[in-house]
């Protein structure tokens, strides 16, 4: 590219969307995903990511705000596809900083979730990720929730894996 960094680059060029595709494409025989995690927000180069996206991964924080937030983006999804500015589909949604106290979810969470799954479908709403400090404990100590004993946290990121294999593979099998 040029000596800018790549997000100026991308949301100043104006076709921000074809040229990311067009240089995912040069290492796409490298690669089997590339996962780019775009700014929570209609910026630009939150577009120029959208545009240029096979699939979507839409996480959303398990509250009133979060459940705003993703009915906000589903729209400008909606939009974008309607103007035929993308292809990108809905892999699914991921809910994250779902609270719980012992073992019952907060009303707010319950809500927030329930609506998410109301929005784009059950199908679609991938196992939310818990609000724990353990998280935080694993990256300061350089480990797993595994090795820390907290093995249960670790499935919504095993249902992820598991997703994104599935749909590298299919598109694999498509070219």
């Amino acid at each position: 590219m040029t000596n800018s960094i790549p997000c100026d680059y991308l949301s100043n060029s104006g076709v921000g969307a074809t040229l990311l595709k067009r240089r995912l494409e040069l290492i796409a025989d490298a690669f089997q995903v590339c996962i780019i995690d775009a700014p929570p927000q209609r910026s630009q180069i939150c577009l120029t990511v959208l545009g240029a996206a096979d699939a979507l991964i839409i996480p959303a924080e398990a509250s009133v705000k979060g459940y705003g937030s993703l009915v906000r983006t589903l729209d400008l999804l909606r939009n974008l596809q309607d103007v035929g500015a993308t292809e990108a589909q809905v892999m699914g949604i991921l809910p994250f900083r779902d609270r719980w106290i012992g073992n019952s979810q907060t009303q707010e969470s319950r809500a927030a979730v329930t609506g998410m799954c109301e929005e784009v479908g059950e199908e679609l709403i991938l196992p939310s990720i818990r609000e724990s400090e353990r998280y935080k404990q694993a990256i300061n100590r350089r480990s797993t929730l595994s090795d820390m004993g907290y093995t249960e946290l670790e499935y919504p990121f095993k249902v992820l894996i598991d997703k994104i294999s599935k749909l590298s593979k299919k598109q694999k099998a498509k070219s």
